[in-house]
């Protein structure tokens, strides 16, 4: 690892990782229909400071997923292999999340496969690919930038709750004290 590796495009480069994310949305959102997909990006309820917080995370994420685009691969490195094995799993739970949100019924929260583990498996899966991604292409700078980004975008997840505990009730709120927000925190 490194603090500031060489950018240039290159086919081995980090963002065919990331491409690996972008097709697994692009097909799963592509074969839900178009009421569970409007429910995974509703905004709605949302305040201005966790909007505002939000938008400054994704920027801080854009920054990150520029560098992942634009920095090689250290293929047959410990840190690719490692990584690549984070973006594998990330992939896998971020799938199975999706199913399992598709299967709930669209007037009850999601509880059931992975929302029992945690309360919002697919941006933790998400989260797992882009780490993965910065921990591949080997740079500390991605890795703290991704870090800093997800602190601002917590308030993605706590704003995400509060529009469930309005619309769900109680049935959220005994979720909420069942399931922690994070993995196993």
């Amino acid at each position: 690892m490194e603090f500031l590796p060489e950018f240039k495009p290159v086919w081995l480069g980090g963002w065919l990782l990331l491409a690996l994310l972008v097709l697994t949305d692009g097909v799963l959102f592509l074969a839900f229909r178009k009421d569970t997909v409007t429910r995974l990006f509703d905004r709605s309820g949302w305040t201005l400071r966790q909007k505002v917080l939000t938008v400054v995370g994704k920027l801080l994420a854009l920054v990150v997923v520029l560098m992942i685009i634009f920095t090689p691969l250290g293929i047959g490195t410990w840190v690719f292999v490692v990584g690549a094995g984070l973006v594998g799993l990330g992939l896998v739970v971020l799938v199975k999340a999706l199913f399992d949100f598709r299967k709930a019924p669209p007037d009850q929260p999601a509880t059931q496969g992975v929302y029992g583990v945690t309360r919002h498996p697919q941006n933790m899966a998400s989260s797992l690919v882009i780490l993965g991604c910065t921990i591949a292409i080997g740079s500390w700078l991605a890795l703290l930038l991704f870090v800093v980004a997800r602190i601002f975008l917590h308030q993605n997840l706590v704003a995400e709750e509060e529009v469930c505990l309005q619309e769900y009730g109680e049935a959220y709120r005994s979720y909420v004290e069942q399931v922690p927000r994070y993995f196993f925190i």
